[in-house]
């Protein structure tokens, strides 16, 4: 359980379409959602995303390109273009 991650929350999570696959979490006491580990770039980074929605997103849009095909990643690689501009 824990945190879900990349394609596992928005804006990835209507765009790309997983067959029956769980979504990524950050594995954390306080999460609701079952799912494949990955584990956050710092072991507080969950927590610190719960806070901050805008962060959550830049960081779920940092794990797929970390763990994402080459389409995923060019889709991510435009929108972190532009809420980084």
């Amino acid at each position: 359980m824990g945190f879900p991650t990349a394609h596992g929350v928005e804006p990835l999570r209507s765009k790309v379409m997983f067959a029956d696959e769980l979504p990524p979490v950050w594995p954390h006491s306080e999460g609701t959602t079952r799912g494949t580990t990955l584990l956050p770039l710092y072991p507080k980074l969950p927590l610190a995303a719960q806070i901050d929605k805008p962060f959550y997103e830049l960081l779920a849009l940092f794990d797929a390109l970390r763990i994402g095909q080459a389409r995923e990643k060019e889709m991510v690689r435009t929108m972190l273009e532009a809420r980084l501009v």
